[in-house]
C-alpha cells in the first residue's frame, strides 16, 4: 500500500521520524515557548505565525484594538536573532519612508541610496491599513519579489524575509481597505480574538509590573531559520494532495457566494504552508488534514463575497468551511 508519504514502505518504517525534523521541533518549541510567554492563551495564532515563518510567507494579524496583535508580532520578532524594523503606518507615511530613497551627497557629488525600513529580515508593520493606498503599494514588490527598485536600480532584501502586519477591521475609524493585490501577498490572516477569562486574569500579573517584551531574548538564529526553511521545502506532497489543493482553490472561483475567488498564488501559498504545517507535526509528507486546517487562514482574506452573501450575514470564512466540507477528501494512493 502506498500512502500520502509516497514511500511505499511498511507501516512501521513509514512512522520513523525523518532526520532533521527533530532539530526543527526543538528550535520551533523554543520560539513557541518564548512567544507564548508573552501571548497568553492563543496557541493556534502562534502556530499559524510559526507556520508562515517556516513557509517563507507574510502574516496579516487582523482584529479589534487591544487584543495583542502588535505584541504577537513583536514577540515573534524578538524571539529570533534577526534584524528587525518596525513601521508605524500613518496617513502621512510616504512610500519612500518604507522603501528608501536616493539622497544627493554633497561631498561625493553623487546620489547615495538610503535604505528604508523594509530592509530588515523581520518587518513589523503596525496598523498597515491606516496608511494611504499609495504607501501600502510600496510593499507590493518587496513582499512578492524580495527586492526594492528605486530609480531603475533593484536592491535585494535580506534572507529570511518576513512581513508581519497588523490591521484593525475596516469598520474602524481612519482605516483604508487593503487592495486585493496587497491581501493576496499575505500567506495567511489570523484573528487574535479576545482572551479567555483565565488568560486575561493571568495577563494582569504578567503585564502590570513591567513589559514582558523587555525580558525576551532570541532563542533561534537567522541561520537556524534558513536551515529549517530549506528542510520544509523537502516535505513531500503527493499528487492526490496537490490536486486536492488545486480543486479547493478552484472551487472558490466558481462559488455563487463569491464575486472574487482565490488566485493561483493562493494555491502556491496553501501548499507551502501545508509543508510547514506537516513539519511542525513531525511529518515529512503532507496530509489532506494539513490543507483543511489551513484553508481558512490562507484563503478567506483573499475572497470577496457577493452582496447577497453579505446580506445573509455569511462571511468568507464560513464559505471556505462549506467548500472544504463539500469537497471529497482524496484517498491514499494504492487504495
Amino acid at each position: 500500500m502506498t500512502s500520502y508519504n509516497g514511500q511505499g514502505a511498511a507501516a512501521g518504517a513509514s512512522q520513523r521520524e525523518p532526520v532533521g525534523l527533530t532539530e526543527l521541533a526543538a528550535i520551533v518549541d523554543r520560539v513557541r515557548a518564548s512567544v507564548e510567554s508573552v501571548i497568553e492563551g492563543k496557541p493556534e495564532a502562534v502556530r499559524i505565525a510559526l507556520t508562515v515563518l517556516l513557509a517563507e510567507g507574510h502574516l496579516l494579524l487582523e482584529d479589534v484594538p487591544g487584543v495583542g496583535k502588535t505584541m504577537l508580532a513583536k514577540a515573534l520578532a524578538r524571539s529570533v536573532d534577526c534584524t528587525v524594523r518596525r513601521i508605524q503606518f500613518t496617513p502621512d507615511l510616504l512610500p519612500s519612508d518604507v522603501t528608501g530613497t536616493n539622497v544627493f551627497d554633497q561631498h561625493r557629488r553623487d546620489f547615495e541610496f538610503r535604505p528604508g525600513a523594509i530592509f530588515a529580515q523581520i518587518v513589523v508593520g503596525d496598523e498597515i491599513n491606516r496608511a494611504s493606498p499609495k504607501t501600502q503599494s510600496a510593499l507590493l514588490e518587496s513582499m512578492e519579489e524580495r527586492q526594492v527598485t528605486i530609480d531603475g536600480t533593484s536592491y535585494e532584501l535580506p534572507s529570511p524575509f518576513m512581513v508581519v502586519a497588523t490591521q484593525n477591521p475596516v469598520e474602524m475609524e481612519g482605516t483604508y481597505a487593503l487592495p486585493e493585490a496587497q491581501r493576496d501577498r499575505f500567506m495567511a490572516r489570523v484573528s487574535i480574538g479576545y482572551p479567555s477569562a483565565e488568560a486575561e486574569f493571568a495577563m494582569l500579573d504578567l503585564h502590570s509590573a513591567a513589559n514582558p517584551l523587555d525580558d525576551l531574548q532570541p532563542v533561534a538564529h537567522a541561520h537556524d531559520l534558513l536551515k529549517l526553511i530549506d528542510l520544509v521545502k523537502t516535505v513531500f506532497v503527493s499528487d492526490p494532495v496537490r490536486r486536492y489543493a488545486v480543486q479547493l482553490v478552484a472551487s472558490t472561483r466558481t462559488s455563487p457566494e463569491l464575486r472574487l475567488g482565490a488566485s493561483p498564488r493562493a494555491t502556491l501559498h496553501l501548499v507551502r504552508a501545508a509543508r510547514a504545517h506537516a513539519a511542525l507535526d513531525g511529518r515529512d509528507y503532507v496530509l489532506p488534514d494539513d490543507i483543511q486546517s489551513l484553508a481558512v487562514p490562507v484563503l478567506a482574506h483573499r475572497l470577496l463575497p457577493t452582496s447577497e452573501t453579505q446580506l445573509s450575514r455569511r462571511t468568507a470564512e464560513q464559505v471556505v468551511l462549506d467548500l472544504v466540507a463539500r469537497l471529497p477528501i482524496p484517498r491514499p494512493q494504492g487504495r
